[in-house]
């Protein structure tokens, strides 16, 4: 989307009010001279121009995850994180604020984050494995689960590190949550197209074995969703597409498993698409019935070619006497000609 950048500003605002550090000026400055510019900047922030945020360093440990939150935190690792860390290390200290909010249903915790689940899983990891004196950086807020929702997505939309899937599994949530379930609601609260918002209301909804065939959700884009929605839709497709996507969810698994490569999303794409398009194999005109003699030697195979013709089949090399095949034949012979 072009103006992405520019949207997110403006939902931003709405959100809450700007807000700024308090001006600081260099030490080497004269008295009257810092005095002055402490001054002014006590006066804007008096007037309103201007408002202060208090930023927090707290122990990572003492933040827990929003129930609702966009990212999946059990597939943040050193791969996934490594830019961050990297940044966190040669910094010392973590630059940009997680935005966090309150809590006091759990003892154990003072706060759930909204924004900064890596930034959270990095300083932990910093702290834990590196045993770096290194804490977390948060500004508080006051949010509705609404409001807490919105900031994340604008936070995050523009973000390649979080993937499509698990945008989706946050938007298709969002719709029934907060907007009664009215995509065109949620959409002209986001500020992006109704028809941008429904590919991802798409992807939200793949069946989990569909999902699970591509191996990694971090692969699944809203693409793959275009491609794949035609096939559910149809009936005749659709048992065929779902009973394949199950057979390359295990053969993804298995790989996984093996430490193999798994699958590409074009080949899975490809897969599904080949045995949707599969015509389904003639039905026989009739199934054969084995008729065996009372001792259960197969006699001889019965298939029937239309209504009013049968095809007799002998086995000759049978455990049976020929009084045996007479007496089947004949038992036959009445049960498909009974008024004869």
């Amino acid at each position: 989307m072009a103006s992405t950048t520019g949207k997110n500003r403006s939902i931003l605002a709405g959100l809450v009010a700007p807000v700024t550090e308090t001006p600081t000026v260099e030490r080497g400055a004269p008295a009257t001279e810092r005095l002055s510019t402490r001054l002014t900047g006590l006066a804007r922030v008096t007037s309103g121009d201007v408002k202060e945020k208090t930023l927090k360093l707290v122990d990572p440990a003492r933040c827990r995850m929003w129930s609702r939150h966009n990212r999946r935190y059990d597939l943040l690792n050193e791969a996934s994180c490594a830019d961050l860390l990297e940044s966190l290390r040669a910094q010392g200290e973590q630059e940009f604020p997680a935005i966090v909010r309150r809590v006091d249903d759990d003892p154990a915790f003072e706060y759930e984050v909204i924004s900064g689940a890596r930034r959270h899983w990095s300083v932990s990891y910093l702290r834990n494995i590196e045993h770096r004196e290194i804490r977390y950086l948060i500004e508080e807020r006051e949010l509705t689960d609404e409001q807490a929702f919105r900031l994340a997505d604008v936070e995050n939309r523009s973000r390649k590190d979080i993937s499509d899937y698990e945008r989706a599994l946050d938007y298709r949530h969002a719709v029934e949550t907060f907007y009664g379930g009215v995509a065109q609601r949620m959409a002209e609260r986001l500020e992006v197209p109704r028809a941008w918002l429904s590919r991802f209301l798409d992807l939200g909804k793949l069946p989990t074995d569909v999902v699970e065939a591509f191996g990694d959700i971090r692969l699944l884009r809203e693409n793959h969703a275009r491609e794949i929605k035609p096939l559910l839709a149809d009936d005749d497709s659709r048992p065929k597409v779902m009973a394949e996507a199950k057979r390359l969810a295990a053969q993804q698994a298995a790989c996984r498993a093996a430490g193999k490569a798994m699958l590409e999303p074009p080949k899975v794409i490809s897969a599904l698409k080949a045995v949707a398009s599969r015509k389904p194999a003639a039905k026989a005109a009739s199934r054969a019935t084995v008729v065996s003699s009372d001792s259960g030697a197969a006699l001889f195979t019965l298939v029937r070619k239309g209504s009013k013709k049968v095809v007799l089949e002998l086995a000759l090399d049978a455990d049976a006497s020929n009084a045996d095949f007479q007496s089947a034949f004949q038992r036959e012979l009445q049960r498909l000609r009974p008024k004869a």
